[in-house]
């Protein structure tokens, strides 16, 4: 961001933490040159990032009733998701809760009774058997060296899995720079049918794995994706044009 101002920092065990604003935009990082999260002041239920427009693609293979999504930040995604999907009900999980009073501060997470935020580390979470399973499990689970390693482990993987109902989808939001995802790939054969990845051009590489193969049309698809950007208010049909079968 140029000619931004820092309008708060803080420290914890894990890092730095800071919140940038420069008029237009207001974003949070926990490195230099780090974006964890970004709203626009004007419009602040918009997604901004790439990689969060991306993943919003699940909703064209998914009716989630309910979803959890490992990796707070700012709460772009939830906000996105309880504005677009009426009903769902959905589980934030957080490590920091320097995070978690962030994101209600400054990037105007909801409060709401279909929101519960979890204040744990993502994979004890998801290491446990929960209460009921989801439709929809995203992972953005970063610190302030870059990608969680834990995301590409297999144990994680199966975890993941066996948090999720029969048709259920997983959505990775994974740096490119980082590893060879190849291995990623292979395992998630193991426990998904459906596998489908894009790259964005800020560098993610966002996956999406279902439990069952989705046959809707590449027509259906398309239709659909323009209905949905017209709630998102940005334009899905970019990023389903990218996304392929792996």
């Amino acid at each position: 961001m140029h000619n931004s101002q820092v309008i708060y920092q803080s420290q914890d065990e894990l890092g730095q933490i800071t919140v940038h604003e420069d008029g237009q935009y207001r974003l949070l990082s926990f490195a230099k040159g780090d974006e964890q999260s970004r709203i626009s002041l004007s419009k602040p239920n918009v997604l901004q990032h790439e990689y969060t427009q991306a993943m919003m693609l699940s909703l064209l293979f998914c009716k989630p009733k309910r979803a959890t999504v490992l990796g707070l930040g700012g709460g772009c995604l939830i906000r996105a998701l309880l504005d677009t999907v009426p009903g769902i009900k959905l589980t934030a999980v957080e490590l920091r809760p320097e995070v978690i009073k962030i994101a209600e501060k400054y990037f105007h997470l909801p409060r709401s009774k279909r929101l519960q935020i979890v204040e744990q580390d993502a994979t004890s979470y998801i290491a446990k058997t929960q209460d009921k399973k989801v439709d929809l499990l995203f992972t953005d689970l970063y610190l302030e060296t870059g990608m969680d390693k834990a995301v590409i482990a297999e144990n994680f993987i199966e975890n993941c899995d066996k948090q999720l109902k029969s048709e259920g989808w997983l959505v990775i939001n994974c740096w490119e720079g980082d590893h060879d995802y190849t291995n990623l790939i292979e395992l998630l054969r193991n426990y998904f049918i459906d596998i489908r990845s894009m790259n964005t051009s800020s560098g993610n590489w966002v996956i999406l794995a279902g439990k069952r193969i989705n046959y809707q049309t590449a027509k259906a698809l398309k239709q659909d994706a323009l209905k949905l950007s017209s709630d998102l208010d940005f334009q899905l049909s970019k990023w389903l044009n990218r996304l392929a079968e792996v």
